[in-house]
C-alpha cells in the first residue's frame, strides 16, 4: 500500500512540475499550436522503456505487454481504436487526461473538478452498463483480449525495435524544439517534465515492479458506487482499490510540490467551461477503459512495452483529439 501511494507522488509531483495543471498544454497540442506535452510525452516514453528493458535484463521486473481489445466490428484491436478515439475526444473537449486532471486539482483549476467529476460519471458508466455489454458482445463473439508486440508487426527484435522507438522520440523532440516555440505556461521544457515522469517510472518499477497507470481508478470508483447502492453487503464489498490508492497518491504529490515550489502554477489559467470539461471526463473515462488504458497506462507505460495496443489506442487518440479541438476551441 505505501509503495503505490509513495509511487503515485512521484507521478503527481512529475505532472505538476512539468505544467500539467494547465488545460490549454493539452489542447493547444492537439490543435499542434505547441508540443510541449508530445514532448513530456515521448521523453517519459523512452525514459521508461530504458528503464523497464535494464530492470527486465537483470531479472528484476517481468511486466506483461497490454493485451487487445477486441469488440468484433472491424478488427482484434477495434476496441483500442474506439476506446482512444473516445478518449482523444474526451482530452480535446476537457483539456485533461486522466492522470493530469489531478494536477490540475492541486492548483485548484476549475476545470480539473468538473472533468474528475465527468471521469467519475464515466467510471460509473463503465462499470455498471457498459462493462457488460462489452463482456456480452466478446462472449457472443468468442473475442479474447491478447498480447501483441509492436516487435512482432515489424519483423525486428525487440532491441532493435526499442532502439527504434529511441531514436524517433529523441528527433521528435529534437525538432519540434528547434521548430516550435516553448510553452509560454510550462516552467521546464518538455523533454525534462518527460524524465521526471520517467524518474516517477523508475520509482513504480523499483517499489512495485509495475508501471504506472491511473484510468483503473475511476472504474474502481464505479464499482464502489454500485456497491454502496446495491446495499453495501460486506461479502460483495470490492476487493481492488489499489489505482485508488495511486491516483490519491498523484493528487497528494502534485499539491505537496506545489506547496513547496508555488511558481509552478503562476500566471493565468485558461479555463474550459464546465459542460465541455465534465464531458469530455465522461468520454476520456469511459474511452480509456474500453481501450484498456490512457494516455499513462497505454501512452508512456504500454508503449514502452513495445505494445501494439497501446500505439493503437494512443495514435486513435491523438488523431481524434486533434480533428475535435480546433472545432471546439
Amino acid at each position: 500500500m505505501a509503495a503505490t501511494a509513495i509511487s503515485g507522488a512521484v507521478f503527481g509531483a512529475a505532472m505538476m512540475a512539468g505544467g500539467f495543471h494547465q488545460p490549454s498544454l493539452v489542447i493547444s497540442q492537439l490543435k499542434f499550436e505547441n508540443w510541449h506535452m508530445f514532448q513530456t510525452f515521448l521523453a517519459a516514453t523512452a525514459t521508461s522503456a530504458v528503464i523497464y528493458a535494464i530492470a527486465e535484463r537483470r531479472g528484476y521486473a517481468k511486466i506483461s505487454s497490454r493485451n487487445s481489445s477486441p469488440l468484433g466490428f472491424f478488427s482484434s484491436y477495434d476496441g483500442n481504436v474506439i476506446g482512444g478515439s473516445l478518449l482523444g475526444a474526451g482530452m480535446a473537449l476537457s483539456g485533461s487526461c486522466p492522470g493530469t486532471l489531478y494536477a490540475q486539482l492541486a492548483a485548484g483549476v476549475q476545470t480539473g473538478f468538473y472533468a474528475l467529476g465527468g471521469a467519475i460519471i464515466g467510471g460509473i458508466l463503465w462499470s455498471g452498463p457498459v462493462s457488460k455489454l462489452v463482456k456480452r458482445r466478446r462472449e457472443n463473439k468468442g473475442l479474447k483480449p491478447e498480447p501483441g508486440l509492436v516487435s512482432e508487426q515489424l519483423g525486428l527484435s525487440r532491441g532493435a525495435t526499442l532502439l527504434l522507438l529511441e531514436a524517433a522520440s529523441i528527433a521528435v523532440i529534437a525538432v519540434t524544439t528547434m521548430y516550435r516555440p516553448p510553452s509560454p505556461t510550462a516552467k521546464i521544457p518538455g523533454a525534462v517534465g518527460g524524465l521526471l515522469i520517467g524518474a516517477a517510472q523508475l520509482v513504480s518499477i523499483l517499489t512495485r515492479k509495475s508501471m504506472v497507470g491511473i484510468s483503473g481508478s475511476y472504474e474502481e470508483m464505479g464499482n464502489y458506487f454500485w456497491w454502496l447502492i446495491s446495499g453495501a453487503d460486506a461479502n460483495a464489498k470490492p476487493a481492488s482499490y489499489q489505482n485508488l490508492l495511486f491516483a490519491s497518491g498523484v493528487a497528494s504529490g502534485a499539491w505537496g510540490l506545489l506547496r513547496l515550489i508555488p511558481g509552478l502554477a503562476s500566471g493565468p489559467v485558461d479555463e474550459v467551461s464546465p459542460m465541455l470539461a465534465m464531458s469530455g471526463g465522461v468520454l476520456v473515462a469511459v474511452g480509456s477503459r474500453i481501450a484498456g488504458g490512457c494516455t499513462s497506462g497505454h501512452g508512456i507505460s504500454g508503449i514502452s512495452l513495445l505494445s501494439t495496443s497501446s500505439v493503437i489506442t494512443i495514435t486513435s487518440a491523438f488523431a481524434v483529439g486533434s480533428v475535435v479541438a480546433p472545432l471546439v476551441h
